[in-house]
């Protein structure tokens, strides 16, 4: 398995939502890294968040984002 540096800024853009309260979303504004503004349009591609540029977690995104977190437990 590789992970490649665009799947690595998707991952730290699910990061950053706050499972604890899925009413929280995040902006990704116009003057954030290229790099994050390109990770959140990919996972709303993906139908992970609910706008191109951050939004809420969709069904599916939460999905990820747990098993995200699990995973990052799990290594730390």
């Amino acid at each position: 398995m590789h992970f490649d540096q665009d799947l690595l800024e998707e991952m730290k853009v699910l990061s950053c939502f706050d499972l604890a309260n899925l009413q929280t979303g995040i902006k990704v504004h116009s003057d954030a890294l290229e790099s994050k503004i390109a990770a959140t349009a990919r996972l709303f591609d993906k139908g992970l968040v609910s706008q191109k540029d951050g939004g809420y977690l969709t069904e599916r995104g939460q999905i990820a984002a747990e098993h995200l977190q699990h995973l990052s437990g799990v290594l730390d």
